[in-house]
């Protein structure tokens, strides 16, 4: 038996001073309300689901509701999910106004299409008993704030309290992972990150689990969340992996951000190369938090 673990990210980046606090908290919780799954006998997907699910109705972050809009002021979400036992896995990418794309994906986690894009990923999430919400239930004022100084004065756009995600190990030692965003601010319709690429941004197999976020482009580019796990398996440590993959992406790709890791038997694992990364984790004696 396995000592059951959730551990959860709320995005890498420049977070607000003010803001700080309740991005660890909100993290921490949602790796509680991931935790309650696994008390209860759940599997790592449902937990990791459970989590990120909660991470998504927080507008604090960038998944859900509060997240990032189009360069048209579009909502364009990405989500996927990932179970290491069966290496199932589904990703949902430019999808519209859905409150809770996760729990689409992991739906989706048993269909013989791996990853849907656009139109025909809303019509899969339509014909399976999601539900369309206008895209004002999505959309904070603080998110058309920071579009506007975006797209409109031309500032750098900040992923801070962006991309959310979650890994988890149930009592039998099966790892899951999933990840959720709204992607960068103003970004180009159509434009898709790693968060729903299997081996990018989401990944998760008997070896490990990783949940990544930041800059998409690079994360993609060098195939992070698969590298890691190939680190892992061929003898590198846990840690050491993460840490060296996020330093390649940055050195080599030009990109930072951040990323969690969990194996069969390891503690949790973050590291970021942004100032900070807001992370929550629970096992059944203990929870905690960090940014």
């Amino acid at each position: 038996m396995s000592t059951p673990l959730v551990l959860v990210h709320g995005g890498a980046g420049n977070v607000p001073e003010a803001l700080r606090e309740a991005h660890a908290e909100g993290c921490r919780l949602a790796a509680i309300a991931g935790g309650k799954i696994l008390d209860a006998g759940g599997s790592a997907v449902d937990a990791v689901t459970a989590a990120v699910a909660m991470l998504e109705d927080n507008p604090i972050y960038n998944a859900g509701v509060g997240c990032a809009l189009t360069s048209r002021g579009r909502v364009s979400l990405d989500a996927a999910v990932m179970d290491g036992k069966t290496r199932d896995a589904a990703g949902l990418a430019a999808l519209d106004a859905f409150k809770n794309p996760i729990l689409i994906a992991r739906e989706m986690v048993t269909a013989p299409e791996v990853l849907l894009v656009g139109a025909p990923a809303s019509e899969w999430a339509e014909q399976h008993g999601f539900r369309l919400v206008p895209e004002e239930e999505l959309t904070t004022e603080a998110t058309l704030l920071q579009w506007h100084r975006v797209v409109e004065d031309g500032e750098s756009p900040n992923f801070a309290g962006g991309t959310v995600g979650a890994v988890a190990r149930d009592a039998e030692g099966n790892l899951a992972a999933a990840t959720s965003t709204g992607g960068a601010m103003g970004k180009k319709p159509g434009r898709v990150g790693d968060s729903p690429l299997i081996g990018a941004g989401t990944y998760a197999d008997e070896v490990c689990a990783v949940s990544a976020t930041g800059e998409g482009e690079s994360f993609m580019r060098s195939v992070f969340a698969a590298r890691v796990s190939d680190a892992v398996r061929f003898g590198k440590e846990p840690g050491e992996a993460l840490q060296v993959m996020l330093e390649r992406v940055r050195d080599f790709f030009n990109g930072i951000g951040g990323a969690i890791l969990i194996t069969p038997d390891s503690d949790p694992h973050a590291f970021w190369t942004t100032s900070g990364m807001s992370h929550g984790w629970w096992t059944p004696d203990d929870t905690g938090k960090g940014i």
